[in-house]
């Protein structure tokens, strides 16, 4: 999730174990662990695609968290001098600070490493866009009433313990959106006799009322846009191009094998000019996604292996007024205007 809803959760976490004892310190030190696991962007990885796939990695494992945790206590006791009383309750704060940043991230569908160094797998439950004011705003307003000195410190608990509880209850909600949008994409493809060898389905930005769904097919793969208003016939879908052939000569090369770990199978392959792009199809919209490399490059032997540049394609904002349209009227249209040539 973003860097602001991290911090806001972090905070409220942090006010919820400890506030009524230690006031306000619990909401300092609840941003500043609410940062802390997304300071491994600051770590030079080596390498665009190292970088892409190491991101929530060891500093988002629950088990780092949970060694580390007691060298955080006993730091915070260092400033803090005179709260040994209250060391168990810092441990709680300390671990859950981290633990559900960590968490969160997980419902996204970038894809974190909970268990690492156990296993790499990058866990992505995807019921949550990255940003969701729904979600954060909650948590803004009951962190802020801890911090108004014209609430009293009892009240200022409740309240952000109320608004905890609330954004919680919206994540489980997501889930349910996301089983009750599920359900009517698998009719349609059902009843429209697609091949699925893949399938994943996401929000769309800023909301869980709209989802993009991905289906990896032969030859191609799906797109489709389905509210939770929508009836089953009314999901729109969408064919596009892809042409995985083109790493043929360089499939055996780690940075190919990484890309196609890490993303799960939901890439696209397309050659623009002379370089071969693989993109991440779950981060994006068509043909704009956020993560693209070039990982290869046509030469008149073959395709050599690229230097594995990262290409930034976002989403145009003028689209965003679209989504909004889309969750009430399924005859608006989110697809690119060429949808059987591919993205370019």
């Amino acid at each position: 999730m973003d860097s602001l809803t991290q911090i806001a959760l972090g905070s409220a976490v942090g006010h919820a174990v400890l506030g009524n004892k230690v006031g306000r310190k619990a909401v300092l030190w609840g941003a500043a662990l609410g940062t802390l696991p997304d300071l491994d962007v600051f770590i030079p990885y080596g390498g665009p695609v190292e970088a892409f796939t190491y991101h929530r990695g060891f500093s988002h494992s629950l088990l780092i968290h949970l060694l580390i945790s007691p060298l955080i206590v006993w730091l915070i006791l260092k400033i803090h001098t005179g709260m040994q009383a209250y060391k168990t309750r810092w441990f709680e704060l300390v671990f859950l600070c981290l633990s559900t940043h960590a968490l969160l991230d997980s419902l996204t569908v970038y894809g974190t490493q909970l268990l690492w160094p156990l296993t790499e797998y990058p866990f992505a439950i995807s019921s949550m866009f990255i940003i969701d004011p729904l979600y954060t705003l909650p948590l803004l307003f009951g962190v802020a009433c801890t911090l108004l000195p014209k609430i009293n410190s009892t009240r200022a608990y409740k309240i952000n313990t109320t608004m905890l509880v609330l954004s919680s209850m919206y994540l489980c909600s997501s889930l349910i959106l996301k089983v009750i949008v599920d359900d009517k994409v698998t009719t349609v493809l059902s009843d429209r006799q697609i091949k699925v060898n893949n399938y994943i389905s996401t929000p769309a930005p800023l909301t869980t009322l709209l989802w993009r769904i991905v289906v990896m097919s032969d030859g191609q793969y799906y797109v489709a846009y389905a509210s939770v208003f929508d009836e089953p016939n009314e999901v729109t879908l969408n064919a596009y191009n892809t042409t995985p052939s083109l790493l043929n000569d360089i499939n055996n090369e780690w940075g190919i094998k990484r890309l196609q770990w890490f993303t799960k199978g939901f890439y696209n392959v397309r050659q623009q000019q002379s370089n071969i792009i693989l993109s991440d199809l779950r981060m994006g919209m068509e043909c704009n996604y956020v993560f693209n490399f070039v990982v290869g490059v046509k030469t008149n032997t073959g395709i050599d292996e690229g230097n594995y540049e990262k290409i930034s394609q976002r989403p145009q904002l003028s689209k965003m007024s679209n989504i909004w349209d889309r969750i009430w009227d399924s005859k608006v249209s989110l697809a690119q205007a060429n949808t059987k040539s591919g993205c370019h």
